[in-house]
């Protein structure tokens, strides 16, 4: 097939209009792969060019037997709570008594009395003897990303990690631990229970399990968690703020923990997100691509660097920010010994502060005033 060259005219100016059908198979230039996506034209290569093929061919990863795994595989235990989970969810009819693979048939998780890949992610006793860098690495970061100061390295299927994940924040990363089963409660102190159990589960459920392990990272001010793939074909970041269509990557692993209740299946989980956010007077959180996965990171105050260059601050503003955060108040006097301004500029910015709702307004005037944050 071709490409359809057509000369067109308009206005009195000619231009060639070049059509270029669309392929269901990729196609090399040069020897590398493409996809073109709006306006945006991205490289196709390693895992994410072996799943467009996959997709291209009706099959998605998870989709696939491991003709190295069997029954003898699924770890009871695990299978069992699915079922308890199941049963509150009430997303799936199962005998109490069901087999092990009567329930992945049930699942689609068989094939020819083969396991897929999604049955051992989802129920395997050891998963990570199949796959690496299927762990997920959790850590505590100082002021900067190379100051860690303790990590925790997690391993096992998804239903396993799903609890492990919060206990182990709740027994060692969090200042004040969280009721992940209580999903109606908000955290002020710290984060909001319903965007952190979304943030953990997305990027289980949603994750490139071909490609590096799950990070999730606490410093003092935020909370995020990073999973390897982009964004399906045709969503956006901006979807992720509004009702948008559900195209999960590993649409057998999603099915089943759609059924034992952990997650929807109407593309809600970035929106719960926000509005916990929102719920608990936190910042908008942060949905975004970064070095070819998925980053959600939730803000814990409101003055971040990053924050507030939103609102066009210059950098005395940032200076004073940070003094206050660090002093609780702020003068006239401490403002211009600061920044090195004279009293009329220190007086005009932080109005600007106190106007932008960044600083309270002082309840003296005068010489005496004294600033704090909002």
């Amino acid at each position: 097939m071709y490409a359809e060259v057509n000369l067109q005219s308009k206005d009195n100016k000619h231009y060639l209009e070049i059509i270029v059908p669309r392929f269901d198979v990729p196609i090399s230039l040069r020897g590398k792969y493409y996809l073109r996506t709006g306006s945006t034209l991205q490289e196709l290569k390693g895992p994410a060019l072996n799943e467009f093929i996959l997709r291209r061919t009706g099959k998605t990863w998870d989709d696939i037997p491991e003709p190295k795994a069997s029954i003898g595989d699924i770890d009871d235990a695990t299978v069992k709570q699915f079922l308890k989970d199941a049963r509150i969810a009430k997303r799936i009819s199962v005998e109490d008594d069901i087999s092990i693979s009567d329930l992945m048939e049930k699942l689609r998780l068989l094939e020819d009395g083969q396991l897929k890949r999604a049955a051992v992610i989802l129920f395997g006793k050891d998963p990570g003897r199949f796959y690496p860098n299927l762990s997920v690495k959790i850590g505590k970061f100082g002021d900067s990303d190379a100051d860690l100061k303790f990590h925790e390295v997690i391993e096992g299927n998804l239903i396993q990690l799903k609890d492990q994940i919060g206990e182990m924040l709740n027994a060692k990363f969090f200042i004040h631990p969280i009721d992940f089963a209580g999903m109606q409660r908000v955290e002020k102190d710290e984060y909001p229970v319903a965007a952190v159990r979304e943030m953990i589960l997305n990027a289980l459920v949603h994750r490139n399990y071909l490609g590096a392990p799950t990070q999730i990272r606490l410093y003092d001010d935020n909370f995020s968690v990073w999973n390897d793939g982009s964004l399906p074909e045709g969503i956006t970041e901006e979807d992720l703020k509004k009702v948008h269509r559900s195209k999960p990557r590993n649409p057998l692993i999603a099915d089943v923990c759609f059924r034992a209740g952990y997650i929807d299946s109407w593309g809600r989980g970035t929106i719960k997100i926000i509005e916990a956010c929102k719920d608990a007077e936190l910042p908008e959180p942060v949905l975004k691509e970064e070095q070819g996965g998925f980053l959600s990171k939730i803000l814990k105050d409101h003055f971040t660097e990053d924050q507030l260059k939103k609102l066009g601050l210059n950098d005395r503003h940032l200076k004073a920010i940070a003094y206050t955060k660090k002093n609780d108040l702020i003068s006239n006097a401490d403002y211009m010994k600061l920044n090195k301004v004279g009293k009329t500029t220190a007086t005009l910015e932080l109005s600007e502060l106190v106007a932008l709702g960044i600083f309270a307004a002082p309840a003296a005037k005068g010489r005496g005033a004294k600033y704090a944050l909002k």
